[in-house]
């Protein structure tokens, strides 16, 4: 027979009655037990609620009932009495007393459909344990089906290498150890002009060739500073009594004397035809080498040594560093400064223009500051200041790449690369074993090479050569498919 949850009108009990339940006709409970109990109704008297015999309750045997709290012992080791007691206390009705056969029977056959502990008095049939979850908004949809899809995606992450060590060493014997001299400088024709001592070399990275340019005549003399001009043969060269020389490097011969400071040269930087030079008398002096009176403008902001000096890629504004801890940027064609600077505290000897935006300035300061700072010189905006835990002496930036490399004295004498503008170290290229005074970028922008101390010329392959156009595609040989006999 089954039973099912029929009398709207008696108590309700549906909730003791989940399902229904199958018993045998033979040896099964009889109806005085059953009328005991008020589970069979009189279907003789009209009701005026329709009755709906096939009412349909689900089961609980797919139920997580450890989630709900409803595993209980079994029923079987539980006496009559306790278990009489268990439904009447359930049901929250007096069922009376029935027979110890029918009444142990009918609650473990209860017991086992509903998991409803019989033995407690305070039994309930859904105990939550833990908050019940709100339900899911549609932005919380959209994250869901964002994340999956992000999983399912293989997106492989770029891994950036450093050289584990220099592609080449070069001794550099006389190598002058002076924080504010610029010693080193790669030209657009392949050659290296490296300043050791009192003389000046010519290295080839074409053909590995070296050959020696020039050397002073007095001992107290000795080279200063050297720049490439931008397109051409011509080199200059900076000395501690105060000359610039002009030098054709394709004739091997000097082609002309500059006198416009007082005290030795530490810096010099092209653009174009104007030949901007810088030293200890503190003074910037722009000299047009085209015409006999060389001298176009003196440039005074600094109150000690000028020892860096860069013009940007545009030529439209130079930017110039000194002892004096002073960083400051002019136009083109302007006597006075534009921004003066004062956030540094140590000499601002390491300037580098960013090849790929523009007014973007990168600065390095001496052993009491020890960082990088990036400006913009557009509006005189400190944009970040990194601490670079050491003598900032030189600074490069990668040209095809937002990266940035910097070369240090005190206490590290490393190389770092930055990845801009997080500005978090990639690594360091270790080699040195004193600090690394000068770098200089190779043509193609691939190579660095580094001047230290140590007396030594480290090459270093940090980047990738800066692509020439779009990249070209790769195209099919029609040939190569054709079996020619």
């Amino acid at each position: 027979m089954h039973l099912n949850q029929a009398n709207s009108r008696g108590p309700q009990r549906g909730v003791l009655v989940p399902g229904r339940l199958e018993m045998e006709s033979e040896g099964g409970i009889s109806a005085a037990q059953l009328l005991a109990f008020g589970l069979e109704r009189d279907f003789s008297r009209p009701t005026r609620t329709p009755t709906y015999m096939d009412r349909f309750i689900p089961p609980r045997a797919n139920n997580d009932l450890a989630f709900f709290n409803l595993t209980t012992p079994h029923f079987s080791d539980m006496g009559s009495q306790s278990a009489s007691k268990g439904v009447a206390d359930v049901t929250g009705t007096n069922v009376g007393q029935p027979s110890e056969n029918g009444d142990s029977s009918l609650c473990r056959i209860l017991a086992e459909s509903m998991a409803v502990p019989c033995g407690e008095d305070r039994a309930k049939v859904i105990n939550l344990r833990r908050k019940v979850e709100a339900p899911m908004t549609l932005n919380d949809s959209l994250g869901l089906i964002y994340s999956k899809a992000l999983g399912g995606s293989h997106v492989k992450k770029s891994t950036r290498t450093l050289p584990q060590g220099p592609e080449k060493i070069l001794d550099a014997p006389d190598m002058v150890d002076d924080y504010y001299l610029n010693l080193l400088d790669w030209g657009e024709n392949q050659l290296l002009a490296v300043c050791l001592g009192r003389s000046v070399y010519l290295w080839n990275a074409a053909n590995g060739e070296i050959h020696h340019l020039m050397q002073t005549d007095s001992a107290q003399n000795y080279i200063t500073s050297v720049a490439w001009m931008n397109r051409g043969g011509c080199l200059a060269i900076g000395f501690a009594d105060s000359l610039v020389q002009l030098w054709d490097v394709d004739k091997m011969t000097a082609i002309r004397d500059l006198r416009s400071h007082t005290a030795r040269v530490s810096a010099l930087a092209w653009n174009s035809h104007l030949l901007t030079s810088a030293g200890r008398d503190s003074a910037i002096v722009n000299n047009d080498v085209r015409v006999a009176s060389h001298i176009s403008s003196r440039l005074l902001a600094h109150q000690q040594e000028v020892c860096g000096l860069k013009w940007s890629p545009d030529g439209s504004q130079l930017a110039s560093g000194g002892n004096d801890n002073i960083l400051a940027i002019w136009d083109a064609g302007v006597m006075e400064p534009r921004f003066i600077m004062r956030d540094h505290r140590a000499a601002v000897k390491s300037l580098a223009w960013c090849p790929w935006q523009r007014f973007l300035l990168a600065s390095g300061g001496g052993t009491a500051d020890k960082s990088i700072k990036f400006w913009s010189t557009d509006s005189g905006a400190l944009l970040n200041s990194v601490d670079a835990e050491s003598q900032v002496c030189s600074l490069i930036w990668n040209r095809s790449d937002r990266e940035l490399l910097s070369g240090h004295g005190f206490s590290k004498n490393q190389l770092a690369l930055w990845r801009y503008p997080a500005m978090t170290k990639v690594g360091e290229m270790k080699g040195h074993i004193d600090r690394v005074l000068h770098m200089a970028l190779s043509p193609d922008g691939s190579t660095v090479v580094s001047a230290a101390a140590d007396e030594t010329l480290r090459f270093w392959r940090v980047f990738d050569a800066p692509r020439v156009g779009p990249p070209k595609t790769k195209q099919r040989n029609v040939l190569a498919s054709v079996n020619l006999r």
